[in-house]
Order: structure tokens, then sequence, then C-alpha cells
């Protein structure tokens, strides 16, 4: 099974909204999805501001724990999405091999916007709203992406 792994900084805000977002908006494609950070502590849970945004989107956020970036979460991965260019340069310096699976968030669709989804940390509820609605508009390009692939494959 095809697996997209989203990553971030500590695994607690922007990825897991991504993984959760992901999984809750792919229909019927049946990938899997993952998150972690790159400076993620193990088994810390979701930020409370993320899960009350994901809530409100009928998606349950609260059984999230992060995960640090591993060799084999790399390897596992059909596509690796970052939040934002620094975390994709970390993978790309840390896993070379890697490099060509490795893609910033914005980097799909039309639109094609080189921007990082600003990391909510520590902000409001609103913030973390606005920050789950970038990911959530991303990830409509994302899983265009990843169908048009598919048909061509």
């Amino acid at each position: 099974m095809k697996m997209v792994l989203f990553v971030c900084t500590g695994n607690t805000c922007r990825s897991p909204m991504a993984e959760a977002l992901f999984l809750h908006r792919q229909g019927d494609m049946g990938w899997k999805a993952r998150s972690a950070g790159v400076f993620a502590e193990l088994g810390a849970p979701a930020s409370p501001h993320a899960v009350e945004a994901m809530r409100e989107l009928g998606v349950d956020l609260s059984k999230h724990r992060s995960q640090p970036l591993t060799p084999i979460m790399v390897k596992e991965a059909d596509f690796i999405v970052t939040m934002s260019a620094g975390h994709a340069a970390h993978i790309r310096d840390r896993f070379p091999e890697v490099g060509n699976k490795v893609f910033l968030i914005n980097a799909f669709g039309t639109s094609k916007v080189p921007a990082d989804v600003s990391d909510p940390f520590g902000g409001s509820l609103n913030t973390y709203k606005r920050t789950r609605d970038e990911i959530d508009r991303a990830l409509s390009d994302l899983i265009l992406f990843i169908r048009n692939r598919q048909k061509d494959a």
C-alpha cells in the first residue's frame, strides 16, 4: 500500500493535522499516511488547539502521539511532504537518497506556492484554524496530484 509521510518540527500541530486531513479527504485512494517531526519528542499529544481545530471538521486528533522522524519512515514513504522548505532541506541533507520524493506541501497544483505553512505552536485557536485551512487547501492539490500520477502509472 502506498504511503505519504507528513513532516514538521515537533509533530504536535501541522503534520498531525495534515496526516488526519489527508486520511479524511483522500476518498477511495487507499493510501496510508503517517506524520513525524524532525525535532519531535516521542509520545507527546497533539496540541489542544490542533485537536479542537480538527474536531470542528469531524476529525479526531486526540489519540495522536508525536514521533521523531526515523530512517525506516523515510524509506517506507512514497512521498514525504514537509510543512517548510527547512524541513525539506533537513531531510535531503540527512537522507540524500530520497531527495526525489521530498515535497513542500504547497508545491502541488496550479499555484505551486513556494511558501511554508506557518507554525501555529503557542498561538490562539484561530491561528490553528488558519493553519488547518491552509493545510486543507494544499491537500486538495496533493490528492489531485496523486490521483493524476496513479492514472499515468
